[in-house]
């Protein structure tokens, strides 16, 4: 990756996407969503951004009714994709999935028990934290899901951990939505802090928000199926096919980036190529600024692009 500014390359890089909530049969979701075509759009916009991608993670609800077909379907969409991408994937699970069904497609064998999983990206860790409740829609965690995830923070990563749980544990403006929220999120917050842990990543939701917990940041990814408007007003709850999206990763030395992502297929208005962007990082950091920043310069971008990256002669 091309460096332009003080920062680095990112360590890691992720995709977060959340809330796929497939129907058995293609059915669409509430008879008119498409979901198999936002998720297609949504993995089609990530193929497209060259992102060094290393994994794609899906805090849950991957299916609504929990269906073995719909499972079935989504792994032949994404699948392909991730393998294209180089990305591992990482399965988290929701309160519309089942740990049975779930498990069986995601991990080759039935299981009732909370689903759990540890993931090494060279020295980045992702902990995949299982806050389903079988029969409900909130989130809990139990004494041993705890009691397992200390241990395993006890070691710190060598780039640190993120952990990705469906139930995010910030508050909703949508008050509604706090009923469903994760119970008891103190006993969790003592297990996080002082820990590696430099992120959560989480889903649930239905539009995309940022916290923190226990001084971790929080992420949410919205849904790719539909999602929640938020000026639907206050006690209401009111769900649109419109405004989906997913979050990109970006792992820093010393920070983490969460960038939004829309799922949309809009004309384009303006902008430019690789090829200025390497004319750009060919210059010295002084001249870089000159002719990005100063709003006196005489640098081009049309010409530079109309010319191959060639930049034009400086009087």
């Amino acid at each position: 990756m091309i460096q332009l500014g003080q920062y680095a390359p990112p360590t890691h890089v992720i995709a977060h996407l959340s809330d796929t909530h497939f129907l058995g049969g293609r059915r669409p979701l509430y008879g008119s969503v498409d979901t198999d075509g936002h998720l297609a759009m949504a993995l089609a916009q990530l193929k497209r951004s060259g992102a060094p991608l290393e994994a794609i993670v899906i805090t849950g609800d991957l299916a609504d009714l929990a269906e073995p077909d719909a499972y079935e379907r989504l792994k032949t969409i994404i699948e392909p994709a991730a393998a294209e991408l180089g990305a591992k994937l990482i399965w988290v699970m929701g309160n519309h999935d089942e740990r049975p069904p779930f498990s069986a497609a995601f991990f080759g064998e039935e299981s009732d028990q909370p689903l759990d999983r540890v993931y090494h990206l060279g020295g980045l860790r992702i902990i995949a934290l299982d806050s389903a409740v079988p029969g409900y829609h909130h989130g809990e965690l139990s004494d041993d899901q705890l009691d397992w995830l200390r241990a395993e923070l006890a070691t710190p990563a060598a780039d640190g951990t993120l952990l990705a749980l469906h139930h995010p544990p910030i508050p909703s403006p949508i008050e509604i939505m706090s009923i469903l929220e994760l119970q008891d999120q103190h006993r969790l917050a003592e297990v996080l802090r002082g820990s590696d842990v430099r992120a959560i990543l989480g889903g649930h939701l239905h539009y995309s928000t940022t916290g923190t917990f226990a001084g971790i940041p929080v992420s949410v990814a919205s849904a790719t199926c539909y999602t929640l408007d938020n000026s639907g007003g206050l006690d209401s709850l009111v769900g649109v096919d419109g405004g989906q999206s997913f979050n990109l990763v970006h792992l820093y030395e010393d920070s983490v980036v969460h960038t939004n992502v829309p799922v949309l297929d809009s004309p384009q208005v303006a902008g430019f190529s690789g090829v200025v962007l390497e004319t750009l990082a060919a210059m010295t950091p002084d001249e870089r600024r000159e002719a990005f920043s100063n709003k006196a310069s005489t640098f081009n971008l049309a010409d530079a692009e109309a010319s191959g990256g060639a930049a034009p002669a400086q009087d």
